[in-house]
């Protein structure tokens, strides 16, 4: 572990069996920060991806106000992984940690020989249809990373993937303004799922919410809803940016919807993703349109498509990089039009 001891220097370090925290000394006042960190899932053959994430987050927003960041890993992660993105991250504390196996692994009720023929089938037929992989990074992202120790220490997270770039500068801090202004769930890019992905999700999900589901407003149900056929208008969140409160799925009525739709075999019998599960929960948790929040003001590229802001005074105060020519925000492949419709009360029935 030479290099990073040779950390220690200018760092605390706190090390068990499946999590590294180095701590570097802020010189300013620690309180002034929510409580809130960055977190990506990502290995180790990840790192140069995963450096240039962070230097991209550092440019254009961290380095102003250096919130912790938290590494998670199916596999523990190596010397060079940690002593290199610990060097790429001046200040806060920096967690690295493995995933809990059982959290990972494929769930016994599961049947081996049906999870394998969908995989065979899907080999060509959808993105990441023959990743086991895959399935298993979409139930942990569903259910179970808000559950994690080095996780649930926070309030708020920000979701970052290996390989994104932001491209105008954030001068504010997004966890303050979240807070103050009572946001649960913040995003950037919207689209339409592959219906191949997902063929019996929303049969389940009804069958959820005629079981369990029984509030009065059902106003944020219409991001999700088809209000012709009343079937899933596909939509949902793209789930590689968040920037959320924690507290949407600790508790138990997200607990009940996720063990529910998970017991029903989806993530491994067909190939559900955790953008559609974030999606159809928040439009049931969530309790009110304002809680929601579209950041269209950052300027975020995860391959291949890029949310780059359209007027022109936020394009040049934040000093964007990005074409907004390329925006795909407002395409007809997105969804955000009827969800900022949605979120200001806007009758909407274009989905």
């Amino acid at each position: 572990m030479q290099l990073i001891d040779d950390l220690i220097d200018q760092v605390s370090l706190f090390q068990e069996d499946q999590k590294i925290i180095i701590h570097k000394y802020r010189d300013d006042n620690f309180q002034q920060r929510e409580n809130a960190t960055f977190l990506m899932l990502c290995r180790n053959s990840e790192l140069i991806d995963v450096l240039e994430t962070i230097q991209s987050v550092q440019d254009r927003y961290n380095n102003k106000f250096n919130y912790d960041y938290t590494f998670l890993n199916d596999k523990p992660f190596d010397n060079e992984f940690i002593y290199l993105v610990s060097s790429f991250i001046p200040f806060g504390s920096i967690n690295f940690g493995s995933i809990p196996e059982d959290h990972w692994r494929v769930p016994d009720f599961i049947n081996r020989n049906k999870l394998l023929a969908n995989l065979n089938q899907s080999n060509d037929t959808m993105l990441y249809g023959d990743s086991l992989s895959y399935r298993q990074m979409c139930r942990f992202y569903s259910g179970f990373f808000y559950k994690h120790e080095l996780v649930n220490q926070y309030q708020y997270y920000w979701r970052l993937e290996p390989g994104i770039k932001i491209f105008c500068d954030i001068d504010y801090d997004v966890f303050k303004f979240m807070k103050e202004n009572d946001k649960l769930y913040g995003f950037t890019l919207t689209m339409f799922e592959y219906e191949r992905t997902i063929p019996t999700l929303w049969k389940n999900f009804q069958e959820y919410l005629k079981l369990h589901y029984n509030k009065q407003s059902q106003q944020l149900l219409k991001l999700v809803t088809n209000p012709i056929s009343n079937t899933y208008n596909l939509c949902h969140f793209w789930t590689n940016f968040e920037i959320a409160k924690l507290s949407i799925y600790q508790n138990s009525e997200y607990e009940n919807y996720f063990k529910f739709l998970d017991s029903k075999g989806g993530f491994f019998y067909e190939r559900w993703g955790d953008a559609p599960i974030h999606s159809l929960g928040v439009s049931i948790v969530v309790e009110e349109p304002h809680q929601l929040h579209w950041f269209g003001d950052i300027g975020y590229y995860h391959q291949p498509y890029v949310q780059c802001p359209l007027k022109n005074q936020v394009f040049i105060n934040n000093k964007c990089s990005c074409n907004p020519d390329d925006d795909f925000s407002f395409t007809d492949l997105s969804c955000t039009s009827h969800f900022l419709n949605v979120i200001n009360g806007i009758e909407d029935n274009s989905v």
